[in-house]
């Protein structure tokens, strides 16, 4: 299994999670589907995830770091300001709410369901290999800041 770990790109994760939830509605009756206030839903989703995972970005950017999460060894210091404060991974959960809004477009509870597929996929497989590099590289105050930010939220 670790074979898998950090090497697909976490967007490109985004995107093949979105064409898999096209394909269920694609597969699933129109009577499955919910049609109340889903492009509401999806707005206010997609305006949330895209503001959290851009403000993911400017503290990295602003930190001088790697924003690239493949090559988490290249990191060159621990952002642990703004955005980092309230979620050790803005980005991935700026990526789960577009995600999210997406499967309120399509208007379909069973792409939902790919939801928790992606955030264990995403724990296991990108997550978890860069906080063992962030460990190593920062140590003590890694891990102080490991206990005092939740993971997601």
């Amino acid at each position: 299994m670790q074979a898998l770990e950090l090497k697909i790109p976490p967007l490109i994760l985004v995107l093949l999670f979105a064409l898999a939830m096209w394909v269920i509605v694609t597969l699933t009756p129109p009577w499955l589907r919910w049609h109340t206030l889903s492009v509401f839903l999806a707005a206010g989703f997609v305006s949330v995830g895209t503001v959290v995972a851009l403000l993911g970005v400017l503290a990295i950017r602003r930190a001088d770091t790697t924003v690239d999460p493949r090559v988490p060894q290249q990191s060159s210091s621990l952002v642990i300001r703004g955005i980092y404060r309230v979620s050790r991974n803005p980005m991935y959960l700026g990526f789960l709410l577009l995600l999210m809004a997406w499967g309120c477009y399509l208007q379909s509870a069973l792409a939902l369901l790919l939801l928790p597929v992606f955030v264990l996929y995403m724990n296991r497989f990108q997550i978890m290999p860069e906080e063992r590099h962030l460990q190593q590289k920062f140590g003590a105050d890694y891990q102080a800041y490991l206990t005092q930010v939740r993971r997601w939220l």
